[in-house]
């Protein structure tokens, strides 16, 4: 087995090196703090492993993103959210009987209780969607209590299958009542007959005044815009799923502090600053060339936002599939966005320029997601929001794999202090 060395204080110490199945290597210092007394400082955590995952693989330089093995541009093309759902939680692809399955308990579990629904009623209209959306999913443990009991520690199959039921169904139920209660109309309770997608799309656009037109070709994008936000490796909000749920406490408020992770602007927050730069660029009539120059001078405090990955140092697949989706869509229903059209005159013209040429910031998922979206009809502060649906596959499919590794051990990291030395209180 290879080894890393490390020489402190004229004493040396081996340390062994794991390699990954894509060739992915890290050194294992596991024990560094027994043997030597000292820690690595890993400001953000970005060359720190805080797992071996099998869930989902990221090479960054070459632009690959895998769930489970299987590229995600296939499973845009060729799946459904629901099946990829299942591929990442389970690690394979539903048979037909457990396809059915697994829809079936879906439909079965995707009303809310009736006392929840006075949640709703105690918010205020103004209220994040977000905010929204975490309070009520943390409301599932008030609610159902006994899903964290002996019996589902002890790995009982059926509870778990249970969970994952309730929280990849009650998300988009809670998010369409979320947004009715924005706007201040009656809540629309999900049909049994409809399909996951569909189902959300007139949860959120019928009304008692108009009933929402099924669109087939809106749920089958609005299937690929979460497939593609599934799972992401260990960004922020995952890591925080599994740290806080490292404390064994229930998955509910595991999800919870991840939907909270991902409100943030520099997480899944993204999309919607790319939308409202866009919107700041036409109603002003800026020039993309004088965004561009702008863009590059510290002094001027402006971000060019959809630009660049802290993972991806070549094009986001996820972008690559989102321009050719949110211009076929477009075409096909006959409707000239302005704001598609300054991206891709943005998009062009950092491609050509060295300064971004030379950072490698390309565009990224937020840079077109955001402008689907809100062709679909959703509204700007619910952005986030669709993030988190989609995402919540991949949220449980991280703490179930944390759930199962021996040993388990409770997230505790370390820290060097840099305050003041012991000094008297008076």
């Amino acid at each position: 087995m290879a080894k890393a060395k490390l020489i402190l204080e004229n004493k040396e110490y081996e340390f062994p090196i794991m390699e990954g199945t894509e060739g992915e290597k890290g050194i294992d210092i596991n024990d560094l703090y027994t043997r030597t007394g000292h820690i690595t400082l890993d400001n953000g955590f970005q060359n720190t492993g805080s797992c071996a995952s099998a869930i989902t693989f990221i090479d960054g330089d070459k632009g690959i993103l895998r769930y489970r093995g299987i590229d995600v541009a296939e499973l845009a093309e060729k799946s459904s959210f629901i099946e990829t759902a299942y591929l990442i939680i389970y690690g394979k692809l539903p048979t037909v009987e457990e396809r059915r399955t697994f829809s079936t308990l879906l439909t079965e579990n995707s009303m809310l209780h009736e006392d929840m629904i006075q949640y709703f009623v105690g918010m205020p209209p103004n209220a994040h969607p977000m905010a929204i959306l975490s309070t009520m999913v943390n409301a599932l443990a008030i609610f159902y209590p006994h899903s964290f009991d002996e019996d589902f520690e002890e790995g009982d199959v059926s509870a778990f299958n249970l969970i994952v039921a309730r929280l990849i169904s009650k998300i988009r139920t809670i998010a369409a009542f979320s947004y009715k209660k924005s706007i201040g109309e009656p809540y629309v309770y999900p049909r049994p007959d409809l399909k996951y997608c569909m189902n959300f799309l007139n949860m959120m656009f019928s009304s008692p005044v108009k009933p929402y037109e099924f669109d087939d070709e809106a749920e089958k994008i609005l299937n690929m815009l979460l497939i593609l936000h599934a799972d992401h490796e260990q960004n922020c909000s995952t890591s925080t799923v599994r740290l806080v749920g490292s404390s064994k406490v229930n998955l509910y408020s595991s999800v919870c502090a991840g939907i909270c992770a991902l409100w943030g602007p520099l997480h899944g927050g993204a999309n919607q600053e790319v939308i409202e730069m866009l919107e700041g660029i036409h109603k002003q009539g800026l020039k993309v060339s004088d965004i561009i120059e702008k863009s590059k001078k510290k002094e001027s405090n402006f971000r060019l936002h959809g630009f660049g990955h802290r993972v991806y140092k070549n094009f986001d697949p996820r972008a690559i599939i989102l321009k050719r989706v949110s211009r076929e869509f477009l075409e096909k229903r006959n409707i000239t966005d302005p704001l598609l059209n300054i991206a891709l005159e943005l998009e062009e013209a950092v491609l050509k320029d060295d300064y971004f040429i030379e950072r490698k910031l390309y565009p990224n998922v937020d840079f077109y997601s955001g402008i689907i979206y809100r062709e679909l009809g959703i509204p700007v502060d619910m952005f986030t929001v669709m993030f988190a649906i989609g995402r919540m596959p991949g949220w449980i499919a991280q703490w179930k794999e944390m759930h199962d590794t021996k040993p388990f051990k409770i997230g505790r990291p370390r820290q060097i202090y840099i305050g003041p030395t012991k000094k008297s209180y008076s």
